[in-house]
C-alpha cells in the first residue's frame, strides 16, 4: 500500500494563508495611514480658508468704510446719484466681508459646493474669467522678462577673471 502524505501540502498552505493575512495587515495599514494623513490635509486646508478668509473679510470691511466715506464726500459734491451706487457697493462688500469674518471653513466649503451644484454655468464662467486673467499675468510678465533679456536672445553670464569658460568648474582636461 502507497502511503499519502500531506503534511508538505499542508505547511505550504499555511505559508500562504500567513503570506496572505500579512499582506492584508498591510495593506490595511496603508489605508489608515493615507485615510489620516487625508485628514490631516483637510484639517489644515480649513484652518487655511479660516484664518486667510478671515484676513480677506477684514479687509473688506474696512474697504466698504472708505466706500462710504466716498460716497458721503460724493454727496456733499451734489453726486446723490453716484453715492446711491458707491453705497450699495459699500452694502455688498460689507456683507461679503461679515460673512468671511464670521464663517468657518467648513460652512465656506459646503456653501461653494452647493452653489456650484445651482449654477455649474457660474463656476465654469468664473474659472474662464480666472485662466483668462492668469493667462493675460503670465503674457505681461513674459514680455517683461523678454525685454529684459534683450529681446529674447540668450546671452551666457559674463566670464569671469580666471575662468575657462568650461561649465562645472573644472579645468576642462580629463580626470
Amino acid at each position: 500500500m502507497t502511503e499519502v502524505t500531506t503534511e508538505p501540502s499542508q505547511s505550504s498552505q499555511s505559508t500562504t494563508d500567513q503570506a496572505k493575512e500579512r499582506l492584508e495587515e498591510g495593506a490595511q495599514q496603508i489605508q489608515e495611514k493615507a485615510s489620516e494623513a487625508k485628514a490631516q490635509t483637510r484639517d489644515r486646508l480649513r484652518e487655511q480658508i479660516d484664518t486667510r478668509s478671515t484676513e480677506v473679510g477684514e479687509q473688506m470691511t474696512s474697504t466698504a468704510t472708505a466706500l462710504r466715506r466716498t460716497a458721503q464726500q460724493l454727496r456733499s459734491e451734489q453726486g446723490e446719484r453716484q453715492a446711491g451706487i458707491v453705497d450699495q457697493v459699500a452694502d455688498r462688500v460689507e456683507r461679503f466681508g461679515r460673512y468671511l469674518t464670521e464663517t468657518d471653513g467648513n460652512r465656506m466649503l459646503n456653501d461653494a459646493e452647493r452653489m456650484a451644484r445651482r449654477r455649474p454655468w457660474l463656476v465654469a464662467v468664473g474659472g474662464s474669467v480666472l485662466g483668462f486673467l492668469a493667462a493675460r499675468f503670465t503674457k505681461a510678465s513674459s514680455s517683461r522678462r523678454y525685454q529684459q533679456n534683450g529681446d529674447g536672445r540668450y546671452s551666457a553670464p559674463p566670464l569671469t577673471q580666471g575662468s575657462t569658460g568650461v561649465r562645472g568648474g573644472g579645468d576642462g582636461g580629463e580626470h
